[in-house]
């Protein structure tokens, strides 16, 4: 059996047993019988103590929000009618302090019957040992945050799907979505099982060989790969299972880091062919196109490796000239910019699919130029199908052989990444908006807009500071500012002791 703490504790003074209570919580309130706080004990220095000194001699429950005095009631009664000095049951209960969010302690409460002895009225006293939940709030919210943004895009989702179906099976081509690695039937709209006399169950998951004729197979099959290697190839002539002579073409579409080929079948008429369709893909095409869209593999083990970790990473890796035109790109970046294969990027400019602006881009390879190497860029990446999706880059400047200054690129999407909450010493847009709305019928419009756009123009240049490193006149090139006009900005809004560099 454990022994009782009393004897090996002793006989502790009250200093002793108010540094053990201030000690082993985040806030301890001493109080009298009737409740009112006698003494504020918080060794915890990031607690609000200004604030909580003003709670002595006030009573409990004036110092909680109107939601938690029944709880501190509660605590209060209970401390009261235990006799045997037990601790009640926890309670999370909320303090407000003036201009902050509301402060959430879980308290317990202990009675504590001192003796009665010279300069004691011997009443009794109860302690409130607090711990701050703050940090778990802050997960709380947080995790309710995440939950919001899944649901959004969830439903964001499904609305896509639904006009992606709509369009799908309404369209009056002969459509087929063919898995790139097996090459069988994952979609067929109406049309397509219409031509293919086949029902939905029969046709999907069938070979694609399967829907032509056996001397037919071969070239359509080379159609789809030289598509995988290059990307778009023209229309081949081919004839289906059923006799019907059909033109053919395919486009390479990426998703989820697997090849997808979408497949259109078009009926030829008895008058000819449609403009521009050969007859068959020539021999070896596909193989050609095989070999010319891959690389040799580096005759280095640590090179077979470096190209092994940019082809599988999962962020986006890019390598552009120094004029910004793409020389190779991975997997995930072309994903990120909805492209079906590599040489779709290569020799197009980089701002095309990057940049929320036509300046950002040029800001970003400069400053890459110049400092040869850059961080956390935050920027916006756009697909070819209209897909937008926030991403941060980094990059350095890399030799490559014959392209001695190319530009190495890392793009990671963090569109899904929660956002913290802006730092004390910067404007917050939202809650300035609720405390301009206050102002309605008591200051004139025409001030409510000046001071509304004035904290606008102050986040706009203190992000284009971020984002260009504090380069002056890269931010004002990013604003669409002279130079001057962005120092006249600097000084205005307090702003002028910035530390940015004209020039690096």
């Amino acid at each position: 059996m454990p022994r009782a703490p009393a004897p090996l504790l002793g006989d502790l003074d009250a200093r002793t047993v108010a540094r053990l209570v201030e000690t082993s919580s985040d806030i301890a309130l001493l109080l009298d019988e009737g409740g009112t706080i006698l003494e504020v004990l918080t060794p915890g220095v990031e607690l609000p103590a200004r604030d909580m000194r003003q709670w002595r001699g006030r009573s409990w429950s004036q110092t909680v929000t109107s939601e938690s005095r029944q709880k501190v009631e509660a605590l209060l009664h209970e401390a009261r009618a235990e006799t045997d000095a037990a601790i009640t049951r926890w309670r999370q209960v909320n303090h407000p302090l003036a201009g902050r969010d509301d402060l959430p302690v879980l308290y317990a409460a202990l009675r504590v019957a001192p003796p009665a002895r010279e300069g004691h009225d011997g009443r009794a006293r109860f302690v409130a040992i607090g711990r701050d939940l703050r940090t778990m709030v802050a997960l709380q919210r947080r995790l309710v945050e995440a939950q919001q943004a899944m649901e959004r895009d969830y439903w964001r989702f499904r609305e896509a799907e639904t006009r992606y179906r709509h369009l799908f099976e309404t369209f009056s081509e002969a459509v087929l979505i063919i898995d790139g690695t097996t090459q069988r039937v994952l979609e067929a709209n109406p049309a397509a099982r219409a031509l293919c006399e086949a029902g939905r169950a029969r046709l999907v998951g069938a070979p694609l060989a399967s829907l032509f004729d056996a001397a037919h197979a071969a070239p359509v099959q080379d159609l789809l790969a030289a598509a995988r290697s290059i990307g778009h190839q023209p229309p081949v002539v081919a004839r289906m299972a059923g006799g019907r002579e059909v033109s053919v073409a395919a486009s390479v579409f990426r998703q989820d880091n697997a090849a997808f080929a979408l497949m259109r079948l078009v009926p030829l008429r008895a008058e000819g062919l449609p403009p521009g369709t050969p007859a068959a893909l020539p021999a070896g095409a596909a193989r050609g196109a095989r070999k010319a869209g891959t690389r040799a593999e580096p005759a280095d083990t640590w090179g077979a490796v470096l190209m092994g970790f940019m082809q599988n990473s999962p962020d986006g890796i890019v390598f552009c000239s120094p004029e910004g035109q793409v020389l190779a790109a991975n997997r995930a970046f072309l994903n990120l910019v909805q492209l079906g294969a590599e040489e779709q990027a290569r020799g197009q400019p980089l701002d095309r699919w990057v940049g929320r602006a036509g300046v950002e881009t040029g800001v970003l390879i400069s400053n890459l130029r110049q400092r040869g190497t850059i961080g956390l860029f935050q920027t916006t990446v756009r697909g070819e199908y209209g897909a937008s999706t926030e991403v941060e880059i980094t990059g350095s400047v890399v030799g490559t052989g014959e392209h001695s200054s190319a530009l190495a690129l890392a793009v990671r999407d963090v569109a899904r990444r929660l956002r913290p909450e802006p730092a004390g010493g910067q404007p917050r847009l939202q809650r300035s908006a609720a405390e301009l709305a206050e102002l309605v019928g008591r200051t004139p419009l025409k001030e409510i807009v000046a001071e509304t756009t004035d904290l606008i123009e102050q986040l706009c240049i203190q992000t284009a500071l971020e984002m260009t490193g504090d380069n002056r006149a890269s931010a004002a090139q990013l604003l669409g500012l002279s130079r001057q006009s962005l120092y006249v900005k600097l000084r205005r809004y307090g702003i002028a002791d910035h530390g940015g560099d004209d020039e690096s």
